[in-house]
């Protein structure tokens, strides 16, 4: 009876694989006939798969690299800048500070500098690194569960507004979800191998994103919370099995030491008082899956039912890789929503949570192959994927998305005239203005405040000066006591706004 019913199990396994197969847009992978770049050649001309992949990721190369100049530098991407001026040894000094960053990013921006200043140079490392993430993700969804779903996952992000946003920004998001999706990668091969070479290279990746941004401790902790719970059976019974994970837990250690002592100083500033910006509580999920969901309420919903039923679908044949999925989305986003009452939270700092996310919602795919028994399927998901986010491509492309320093820039230059004073509120605000506006060609003086009692005194050392002020919404997180926003509306008038309303010009009127 019993090989009768395991022989009856081993058909309905091989009926359902050969039912999910029939989807498939070619047979089972062979390995490369010949090594070497001569291999990986004969493997594109020979796979539908990599020359899928090849097609999404020039695709999506496209998408990160056009229009890359074309906006102005806001003000974030202007401080990427400040910093990148700096030695490699100042750079690292600005830690103590009070720069809320690691030096990584910066220190590769400074090499970039040799190649110039401009906008395209600046967003360069972020758009290439957003470009080799798309490959990254279809490794991803290979190891969750197969070839299908990794050419979706890759679709996912090759046409994300989300990611494609900060892949044309000069900060270190793009280039800290690269390294953390190759160390998620490794991590799902280090749940299969158990081996200390994957051990390795996830703990070196998980410190690579660390160094580049701060937030992704999150993560890597989550990850490393789930293998230490996965594991510790088998670790009390045989201390030999605990290698790999010590193997990890070392590399990340050893390579951050550097960073810690300061992380854990920033970290305790940063937590010392209410959060001045940022969502806070349950805002911080729903607005997390809005916008790494495409910046939609609508997918965000139909994003969610997919990996859900993606994480369902997976279930019955590898729990454990369900139980990551659910865990490495529930852990960061939950602790976020604890800090964000006491740290400034944005979903920008969670963009690590699509590489767990988009490889779940293609998960979603193989339940409909019985369906459809139809490679279109995966063809008609591709184009799916696109065509759900033009919506928000369109747009992007084709209005102002960034506060406009450079038309602010022309505006002063046709209005100001010599000895006039120019005020940037709140005082860091000097960065992107200085960026694009010359004052020393104007014969204008360029001043930063925060606070009216500067201001009052400014004026009154200046009688009959003309004086511009340059406002942005961060004058709210500068002034918590709301003093300039009314004593501006007293005294002085609207003279020029951006098309996004972002940065506003106005003229002292007495």
């Amino acid at each position: 009876m019993a090989k009768k019913a395991k022989e009856k199990g081993t058909k309905r396994d091989a009926g359902e694989a050969a039912v999910e197969a029939s989807c498939d847009l070619e047979g089972p992978a062979q390995p490369p006939a010949t090594p070497g770049f001569a291999g990986m050649v004969d493997a594109v001309r020979t796979s539908r798969y990599l020359q899928v992949l090849l097609l999404l990721t020039l695709l999506g190369a496209f998408l990160r690299l056009y229009q890359l100049g074309t906006a102005s530098l806001w003000l974030d991407e202007a401080s990427t800048l400040t910093f990148a001026r700096r030695s490699l040894v100042e750079i690292w000094g600005s830690l103590s500070g009070g720069e809320f960053n690691p030096p990584l990013f910066y220190w590769a921006e400074h090499a970039m500098l040799a190649l110039g200043e401009s906008e395209l140079v600046l967003r360069l490392i972020p758009a290439l690194l957003g470009i080799l993430t798309i490959p990254v993700f279809y490794l991803i969804g290979t190891e969750l569960k197969d070839r299908n779903t990794g050419i979706l996952a890759a679709a996912l992000l090759a046409f994300s507004p989300f990611q494609i946003y900060y892949s044309q920004e000069a900060r270190a998001y793009a280039p800290m979800l690269f390294f953390y999706s190759l160390a998620f990668w490794f991590f799902l091969r280090l749940l299969r191998t158990w081996s200390r070479r994957d051990a390795l290279l996830f703990g070196i990746l998980a410190a690579a994103a660390f160094w580049t941004h701060f937030y992704a401790f999150v993560p890597v902790l989550a990850l490393l919370l789930f293998a230490l719970g996965l594991k510790a059976g088998e670790m009390a019974r045989d201390l030999r099995k605990a290698i790999p994970l010590g193997i990890s837990l070392a590399a990340f250690v050893l390579l951050c030491l550097p960073l810690i002592y300061h992380a854990v100083q920033l970290f305790l500033a940063r937590t010392g008082g209410a959060p001045a910006f940022g969502v806070q509580g349950i805002e911080t999920i729903t607005q997390t899956f809005v916008q790494i969901s495409g910046f939609s309420g609508i997918l965000a919903w139909v994003f969610l039912a997919l990996f859900i039923v993606g994480v369902a679908a997976l279930w019955p044949r590898d729990r454990v890789k369900a139980l990551l999925l659910v865990f490495a989305l529930a852990f960061p986003l939950l602790l976020s929503v604890f800090l964000s009452y006491r740290m400034p939270m944005v979903p920008r700092y969670l963009i690590y949570l699509l590489a767990a996310f988009l490889p779940g919602v293609a998960l979603a795919l193989r339940p409909l192959c019985p369906f459809v028994r139809s490679r279109n399927l995966v063809y008609g998901a591709i184009v799916l994927a696109l065509v759900i986010n033009l919506p928000v491509l369109v747009p992007y492309y084709t209005t102002p998305q960034k506060d406009d320093w450079r038309g602010l820039s022309q505006e002063l230059a046709g209005s100001a005239g010599a000895g006039d004073l120019v005020v940037a509120l709140p005082g860091y605000l000097r960065q992107p203005l200085s960026y694009y506006y010359r004052n020393e060609t104007a014969g204008t003086l360029v001043y930063g405040f925060s606070r009216v009692g500067d201001i009052e005194a400014l004026v009154a050392a200046y009688p009959g000066r003309g004086i511009w002020f340059v406002v942005t919404g961060d004058i709210q997180a500068a002034d918590p006591q709301g003093q300039v926003v009314p004593w501006l509306g007293q005294h002085t008038r609207v003279v020029w706004r951006d098309a996004n309303g972002g940065i506003i010009l106005l003229k002292y009127s007495g």
